[in-house]
């Protein structure tokens, strides 16, 4: 079973969605971020689903409260 969570990154250019989202499924975080991109260009559909998804994500565990 996959213990994996889905959560923010510490590795963030913004707001940590795309590396979160690229740490999740194991993908390069770059083709996360082009994905919202292309998204956003066409019709911006990527904004608005980033926007939702960094509120609705939770931010990393701080290592101290572990």
């Amino acid at each position: 079973m996959n213990n994996k969570k889905l959560t923010k990154s510490k590795d963030r250019m913004i707001a940590g969605v795309c590396s979160g989202i690229a740490e999740y499924l194991d993908w390069q975080t770059h083709h996360v971020r082009m994905l919202f991109l292309i998204g956003t260009l066409l019709g911006g559909s990527g904004l608005i689903i980033y926007t939702v998804l960094n509120f609705v994500m939770p931010n990393p565990k701080n290592d101290y409260f572990q």
